[in-house]
């Protein structure tokens, strides 16, 4: 009985591990959003888009477009290297992008 409640706990402690790991990070979003080191320009995303200016319509598109804009801007705008849409870094730049999304009316 001991053993098998030992080995669910461990069972669910793995599992929520994984997911914290797997989930997108806001915080991650944020620190790549306002990280000027991404680039070879100098400038982050929030040099263009401060406290997300301009960004409030990232709810018109799917999260496979966003991504494709994000990925745009980072090689465009700040001379950043593309990101894997698959990444857990696109992951939370797209969670985090989609905070300042305007509700829709």
């Amino acid at each position: 009985m001991n053993k098998t409640l030992i080995a669910l706990g461990i069972l669910i402690m793995t599992g929520l591990q994984a997911q914290a790991i797997e989930a997108p990070s806001l915080s991650l979003g944020k620190t790549l959003f306002e990280s000027a080191v991404l680039g070879s320009k100098g400038k982050s995303c929030a040099s263009c888009h401060p406290q997300g200016k301009g960004l409030g319509m990232v709810g018109d598109f799917n999260d496979v477009e966003l991504k494709d804009i994000i990925n745009a801007c980072l090689r465009d705008a700040i001379g950043a290297e593309l990101i894997s849409t698959d990444s857990q870094e696109m992951n939370a730049m797209l969670a985090y992008v989609r905070t300042f999304q305007k509700a829709k009316q």
